[in-house]
């Protein structure tokens, strides 16, 4: 556990709405800490409540009950005001600024603090130049905003936001529209930023492969289990990540740190082959592409006559029969077509 304080605590947290005739709970009795200097990610399936619980911490939803302390005051005792400058948020919502400029777009964090006739100081500027730098930008800040990528459009916002100055960041899905290349960019300036600025930085997402590689903590939540919190590698050891996403064809490998899915044999096996030689990648990759293909993997001799050898040096894979070779190749895709004509031949 982080031996700092914590900037943020909700205690017996139950979000939701209300209605005139009734109360939605989406979730109930949620208990975490977040951290500054920390790139904290919240994980969950659809429909479990991130969004819900984002928008109660951002202050856009109302606590139906619990408590929700934030820099050591309680979110509700804060004022507009007070709040715009305490939490930056970036949401998932497309931003209708055609007529802006980057720079223009950035600027506008400084807002809280310009007053009644929105001017920006000298000091506001730096600002504004300080975070464009320190998002990678400058090479965008003058472009429309209407022209960007979704992935510089998301840089653009987390610049924005950076220039309101803000101890508390937190984004909605800000990976969702980028492909991946982008994605692993953003987690990179996130993480950073967390580090260098010292800010509490939240997040929702379903990039797992990339949060359990690179968040500081995690906010598992679901319909079943609530709220789980902690570093990676203690849920991990712990088990949690095991059946957080309940699927029969789905497992958590705790080596690999990541979800693998199991493939299914199809209900009409094409045959089966047993395989004898080289261990390691060649082989793994051989034994899923023969599950994909429907051709079972024989565990004897005595089950089979197909027999596929690995070798260390080309041909690297070689079909036989008894004592006949009926085919040599480098390429999977090829071994497949041979065993599937060999196989309906003996049948």
């Amino acid at each position: 556990m982080n031996a700092q304080m914590p900037t943020l605590i909700i205690n017996g947290l139950t979000t939701g709405y209300r209605s005139k005739n009734k109360t939605h709970i989406v979730g109930a009795d949620l208990t975490a800490s977040l951290y500054s200097g920390e790139l904290t990610c919240l994980i969950g399936t659809n429909g479990c409540g991130k969004s819900t619980l984002l928008r109660t911490l951002t202050a856009f939803l109302s606590p139906l009950s619990g408590q929700i302390v934030m820099g050591g005051k309680n979110l509700a005792d804060y004022s507009r005001e007070e709040l715009s400058r305490l939490v930056g948020v970036v949401l998932t919502d497309k931003v209708d600024v055609r007529d802006l400029r980057v720079r223009e777009l950035v600027a506008m964090g400084r807002m809280p603090y310009t007053g009644f006739w929105g001017r920006l100081s000298k000091e506001d500027h730096l600002l504004v130049d300080e975070a464009i730098e320190r998002v990678g930008i400058r090479a965008l800040e003058h472009r429309p905003v209407h022209s960007l990528s979704d992935g510089e459009m998301q840089k653009a916002l987390i610049a924005k936001t950076l220039a309101q100055e803000t101890p508390f960041i937190f984004l909605d899905e800000p990976t969702a529209f980028l492909d991946y290349p982008s994605k692993v960019e953003l987690f990179l300036l996130l993480r950073r930023l967390a580090r260098e600025k010292q800010k509490t930085i939240f997040l929702s997402t379903h990039d797992l492969d990339l949060v359990l590689q690179m968040a500081d903590r995690l906010w598992l939540l679901s319909r079943e289990q609530g709220l789980q919190t902690g570093i990676p590698e203690d849920l991990v050891a712990d088990g949690v990540l095991d059946g957080f996403f309940p699927h029969p064809h789905l497992c958590f490998s705790p080596g690999q740190m990541a979800y693998q899915v199991q493939m299914p044999l199809p209900e009409t096996q094409t045959g089966s082959v047993a395989i004898e030689g080289e261990e390691g990648l060649v082989r793994d990759l051989l034994c899923r592409a023969l599950r994909r293909a429907g051709i079972a993997r024989a565990t004897s001799l005595a089950e089979t006559s197909f027999v596929v050898h690995i070798a260390a040096d080309a041909p690297r894979y070689r079909l036989t029969k008894k004592a006949d070779t009926l085919l040599k190749t480098d390429l999977i895709e090829e071994l497949l077509q041979g065993i599937s004509a060999c196989i309906s031949v003996s049948e």
